[in-house]
């Protein structure tokens, strides 16, 4: 019901699974583990931005535009989803690409997603690390359309409400799915960028009364901004769902403890995470979001912030192509 009043594409393979890791939670103990494949949502190699998509590309569909224009960083997850989701639907696409990570080779300027964004035709335009992208994407725009383009401008990582109705949706399907498991999961945990993603989630956790809280692990930016950018989001999406005022502030919460040297840089614990994940369960994440967001839920397991009877569930935002830009962090291990 929260969603039916507003205009979607199909684009995701869902509902996304919702598996046990028994033999992660072997590995560390604790909890009952969860995972929610979001990394199987079908386009493009699967991944988070599938289901903001379905909500962004119905809404410029609607305004009669034929060219996407988006930002991220040069492995930009989101750029090769909105690449694919332009070609799908019969569109064109540009990205401005942001050189947050400065020290690079030649696979991650030229592999992993970049690669695809060739491939599915997306055009590229560059700008320094902590350019003004939105700007950047405007003045693209205005280039477009004095050549006859009628582009629609899609925000980093789709993080706006239109875009988080695709995470109210996914908070939907996780409580459905919880209950024909007979499990009750207290927290879902992920890697919090661009906000969105968390954002949809908290908006439609309150919307819909569930007890389920989320536990955010930043990737780029300190707790309070973090945070802060999240609350704005989930207010502004609650808000356009019909159900203002149901967020708090305190159902907001991003630990920003394995953020490491920046946004795209290694850590250590993102390393040993990612390829003990592979190892126990065959299951691959990416170096810039998941990986250090199961850090962050490994290391709130060893230092016993979730009890041992809860059952906690790992929202897999997908992004494993990124590895192949990254590939000297995983060789001979």
């Amino acid at each position: 019901m929260l969603l039916e009043r507003f205009p979607r594409v199909s684009l995701s393979h869902a509902p996304t699974p919702l598996e046990p890791m028994d033999l992660l939670r072997r590995a560390i103990g604790g909890p009952r583990l969860w995972i929610k494949r979001d990394d199987c949502t079908g386009l493009a190699q699967g991944g988070n931005k599938a289901r903001k998509l379905e909500f962004l590309l119905a809404d410029a569909l609607a305004k009669g535009c034929d060219l996407l224009i988006t930002p991220g960083a040069v492995q930009s997850n989101h750029v090769r989803m909105t690449a694919a989701a332009a070609a799908r639907s019969g569109m064109k696409c540009h990205a401005v690409l942001e050189r947050r990570v400065t020290e690079t080779d030649a696979d991650y300027e030229e592999n992993g997603n970049v690669l695809l964004d060739e491939l599915f035709g997306c055009t590229r335009s560059y700008v320094p690390g902590g350019s003004d992208v939105a700007a950047a994407c405007a003045a693209a725009a205005e280039e477009f359309k004095a050549k006859g383009a009628k582009p629609y401008i899609i925000p980093g990582g789709g993080s706006n409400p239109i875009g988080a109705l695709g995470y109210v949706a996914c908070a939907m399907e996780l409580i459905a799915q919880s209950k024909q498991l007979g499990i009750s999961p207290t927290r879902v945990v992920h890697g919090t960028g661009s906000s969105g993603t968390q954002a949809g989630l908290v908006a439609g956790f309150a919307a819909l009364k569930s007890p389920i809280s989320v536990f955010g692990i930043s990737v780029r930016h300190p707790r309070q901004k973090q945070e802060d950018m999240v609350f704005d989001l989930a207010c502004r999406t609650a808000e356009y769902l019909g159900h203002g005022g149901v967020v708090k502030r305190e159902d907001v919460f991003a630990d920003d403890g394995y953020v490491g040297p920046g946004y795209g840089l290694p850590t250590p614990g993102m390393v040993d995470a990612l390829t003990l994940l592979a190892r126990t369960e065959g299951i691959l994440l990416d170096p810039v979001y998941s990986g250090k967001a199961m850090a962050g839920m490994i290391g709130a397991i060893r230092k016993g912030t979730f009890d041992d009877q809860e059952d906690i569930v790992f929202l897999h935002t997908g992004g494993s192509t990124a590895l192949f830009g990254y590939k000297q962090l995983f060789l001979k291990r």
